[in-house]
Parts: C-alpha cells; structure tokens; sequence
C-alpha cells in the first residue's frame, strides 16, 4: 500500500470538479491573481506551503490562502481530494492540454 494511498482522489472526477470551481482563476494550470503562482509542476514545488503533494493541495483547496478563498465549505472532502489528484497528476504530464 502507497504511503498516500488514503488521499489518492478521482482524477476524472477532479477535473470535472477543477472545470467547475477553479477554471476561472486556474485555466489551462494559470494563475490570473498571482501569475507567478501557476499550477504547474516547478511553481507548485516552490510556492506551495508544504510543498507539491495532494496533501499540500487538499490544505490549501479547504482553507484557502491571500486571494484564494476557501472551498471547504463548498465541496465534500471527496471531491476536494480529486481535485488535488487532477493537479498533481495534470501539473506532472503538463497543462497544455487541458
């Protein structure tokens, strides 16, 4: 058993929920607020409290940080932990296609 293999989200599902609730400030794994605080892979290994992991994203994705709000009390942990799983795995294979 993977040692994160609790936080392991949906990834299809994560992107439906990303499309829904995050696209309009992270399209494409952007950053329209903060542009140097993209999505994709470097930016999440250097700007991320915790560093890039699901965990760091499930944090951040509840409780929000500066201009980013909160969605814990919008989406269900489930669907905050396919979110992260849909960032991690899109900033891995890159966001040009997404």
């Amino acid at each position: 058993m993977a040692p994160h293999a609790a936080l392991a989200g949906d990834v299809q599902n994560g992107e439906q929920q990303f499309n829904n609730n995050c696209a309009a400030c992270h399209a494409g794994g952007q950053n329209v607020i903060m542009p140097n605080k993209t999505l994709e892979k470097e930016a999440l290994e250097t700007y991320l409290a915790g560093g890039r992991s699901e965990k760091s994203i499930i944090y951040q994705v509840t409780n929000g940080k500066n201009a980013m709000p909160a969605f814990g009390g919008r989406l269900g942990d489930d669907q905050i932990a396919d979110v992260a799983a849909y960032v991690m795995a899109t900033s891995e294979t890159g966001w040009y296609d997404n």
